[in-house]
């Protein structure tokens, strides 16, 4: 077995539905920024090369470019003679984020309710929602919840036909999704947050762009302010 199939193999979650095509540093960071994003690797740990490595058993080469990915992405900090480093939670970065976030989802959200093809977009935004607002009646369903947060805004971003903010919503992805967990950690936020879930699916549904773009602005801005207390009771 090679180290790319033992790395498939193991995989689980957004790891284990990785493409195949992925490069073997790309699948070892995917693993990785699972981790980091599910609080595994808690912020300040150091990632070591020689444990990556022999856990993967593969050389460092490959985990020291897995490592790069992963700072590009903003979840890991290299350190020189230090090592990687899983970055820090802080409220300048929050606001940094989801105030991007905030126009930049708007901006998406309008422009497909507005688009010619909303309605081929809706049923799976219709369904996704409505298991949203399934998963928010069960407090113990709170990963599930942000995971299929996750999985809306994906659909959302691939489904918007300006191809540059498709890209940039995309990099901000991992970032956000440690925040977004501290944002719906309780079952008050999840129920509000459904709402707007809702609200943003009457407006794609009734092609009203204006109302989409506010659902969507709302939606990020509940969730950084969600994250802000959070982390400012720590």
């Amino acid at each position: 077995m090679t180290p790319g199939d033992r790395l498939a193999g193991q995989g689980i979650g957004a790891a284990a539905s990785a493409p195949l095509t992925q490069s073997l540093p790309e699948q070892i960071a995917a693993r990785l920024s699972e981790r980091i994003t599910a609080g595994i690797y808690a912020p300040g740990r150091r990632v070591m090369e020689q444990e990556v490595s022999a856990e993967f058993s593969v050389s460092r080469g490959p985990v020291r470019e897995a490592l790069r990915l992963l700072e590009r992405e903003g979840l890991v900090t290299i350190l020189p003679r230090r090592g990687a480093q899983v970055t820090q939670l802080t409220t300048a970065e929050v606001r940094e984020i989801f105030d991007i976030r905030a126009a930049l989802n708007g901006l998406r959200d309008r422009q497909i309710a507005e688009g010619p093809d909303r309605g081929k977009l809706l049923p799976a935004l219709e369904q996704g929602v409505e298991r949203l607002a399934h998963l928010a009646r069960n407090p113990g369903d709170a990963d599930e919840y942000v995971e299929t947060v996750f999985e809306l805004n994906r659909l959302l971003n691939d489904s918007t036909p300006n191809r540059r903010l498709r890209a940039i919503l995309s990099s901000l992805a991992l970032q956000t999704l440690r925040y977004s967990r501290l944002g719906l950690s309780t079952p008050q936020r999840r129920s509000q947050s459904v709402g707007n879930w809702q609200r943003l699916v009457k407006a794609v549904r009734e092609g009203d762009g204006l109302e989409a773009q506010r659902a969507a602005e709302q939606r990020v801005l509940d969730s950084r302010d969600a994250a802000i207390r959070e982390l400012e009771k720590q």
